[in-house]
């Protein structure tokens, strides 16, 4: 009973020695810092939420009352909460997968070029839509127009947000309540659940499935015009690929099909190639360009992906097409921003120029397999040096990819180290899986790949400092403070 007595007698006290907010708010490492790091009402809320906590584990007995000091266990609690508050929700990662499109990591890095017009766009007025020649106002499709055209071959060209709002736009202005022809092969889900029946359905436009999933004939087209037919659709299988007995027809039989009947030939190009796909040495891959020159009357594609520039979707062809979806109204919600714009002229403005090595996606997909290798044997010999034999560190073959839907079942080869730890090499065996997960933790994420229980960290999308950042983790990993 006694003991009872001095214990409550020594929770009232400690309990009495919680600083209250007001108190708290004046504290200098929270005055002087925090408040300014993350503002006063972010700050408070923590607090209330730590104090709270605290209260209820001195009350629960969770703590060692007799050697607590309130203050400092009170700012430790706080400190690891307001971290995590000051931490930026959209983060730099390392990208050590070798998917050099990957979808869940930003898709292309664009070139610097890009990146500094995005600034002068976004810290000063612009020309967005003012003509600066006849002093009046101008179209901001109007400002990559020109270049478009040049690069495809297109009669008349203009961008929206992406590649989905490209489609929904065209089949909403050209065949709303209309019958739009699809071969049942080319039904794709692609990230995201974007299905295309169901951005067909919110458009307005009528599926009309034709053929099977491995074989469609030109005939299957043929039979399933009616009256009521606008256009004929066809959609690059993007995430996945049939091989085998498959029978597609040609562009050139699908155009001359259409133009007989009077109707558009559509094709939604995905990831949108400006450059014929051996020189990138992606084999068997259209680009914009040829699928015009194959009669196709109006083209879809991503900014985003194989053409590595800002999110953006390209509507490129006949002219007196595009004339309609310049007035349909849909065109002013799915428009593009001024910075969005800078960064893709000036991509654009690069494919000009021939000089695609400054594109990051380009030069990482057209990268030397010896330039890898040697990459690979750097990081290796850095990450050894680190570790001082606490792990196995191995030089390998890598498939890598280009993602984003692009190039599908068709690996880059490439080159990686491999890191792998069990107890006859280290004090603690990590798996793999723990590996990815520390690596993950790191300040700057690292995300990496794993095969048959080893850290894969794939060189092909490592930028130039990726490798000190991943060497320093490795080290505090298996070498910590000893």
């Amino acid at each position: 009973m006694f003991e009872i007595e001095i214990n409550i007698k020594n929770i009232n006290k400690i309990m009495r020695a919680i600083p209250g907010m007001d108190t708290l708010l004046f504290k200098d490492w929270i005055k002087d810092y925090w408040i300014k790091a993350i503002g006063r009402e972010p700050v408070k809320e923590i607090l209330n939420q730590e104090l709270a906590a605290l209260r209820h584990d001195i009350l629960n007995n969770d703590l060692d009352l007799d050697n607590i000091n309130i203050e400092e266990e009170l700012k430790s609690r706080c400190i690891k909460k307001f971290e995590r508050a000051a931490r930026k929700n959209l983060r730099r990662v390392i990208n050590a997968t070798g998917v050099v499109i990957h979808t869940n990591l930003g898709r292309s890095l664009i070139a610097q070029e890009a990146i500094d017009a995005m600034a002068q766009a976004a810290d000063s007025y612009s020309n967005l839509e003012y003509d600066i020649d006849s002093g009046t106002r101008g179209q901001r499709n109007s400002l990559i127009e020109n270049l478009l055209c040049s690069m495809t071959g297109a009669e008349a060209a203009l961008v929206v947000n992406n590649n989905a709002g490209a489609v929904l736009l065209c089949l909403s202005a050209l065949a709303k309540n209309s019958d739009v022809i699809v071969s049942r092969g080319e039904l794709v889900e692609i990230g995201g659940s974007f299905r295309v029946p169901d951005i067909m359905a919110m458009g307005g436009a009528v599926l009309k499935e034709v053929g099977t999933t491995n074989r469609t004939h030109l005939f299957d087209y043929e039979n399933a015009i009616n009256e009521n037919t606008k256009i004929i659709l066809k959609v690059h299988p993007s995430n996945f690929r049939i091989e085998g007995f498959v029978t597609m027809p040609e562009r050139s039989e699908l155009a001359e099909l259409a133009h007989k009947n009077n109707l558009i030939f559509m094709e939604d190009a995905g990831s949108g190639l400006l450059v014929p796909g051996e020189t990138l040495n992606l084999v068997g891959e259209t680009s914009v360009k040829e699928c015009l020159n194959q009669g196709v009357d109006l083209i879809t594609f991503s900014g985003d992906k194989m053409l590595g520039g800002p999110q953006i979707g390209v509507i490129a062809g006949k002219k007196d097409v595009i004339a309609k979806l310049r007035k349909f109204p849909m065109l002013r919600a799915l428009r593009v921003d001024k910075s969005t714009f800078a960064a893709f002229e000036a991509t654009l403005r690069i494919y000009m120029r021939g000089e695609l090595d400054k594109i990051p996606t380009l030069e990482m997909i057209r990268r030397d397999k010896n330039l890898l290798r040697e990459q690979a044997d750097n990081l290796a010999a850095k990450i050894s040096e680190r570790i001082n034999n606490k792990a196995r560190v191995a030089v390998v073959e890598t498939n890598d990819a280009v993602g984003g839907g692009s190039y599908p079942e068709r690996p880059l080869i490439g080159w990686g180290v491999a890191v792998s730890c069990d107890a006859s090499v280290a004090d603690v065996k990590l798996s793999a899986g723990s590996l990815l997960n520390l690596m993950r933790e790191n300040t700057t994420p690292i995300i990496c790949g794993a095969h048959e229980n080893a850290l894969i960290i794939h060189v092909r999308t490592l930028l130039d400092n990726d490798i000190n950042v991943i060497a320093n983790r490795l080290e505090e990993i298996f070498i910590g403070n000893e």
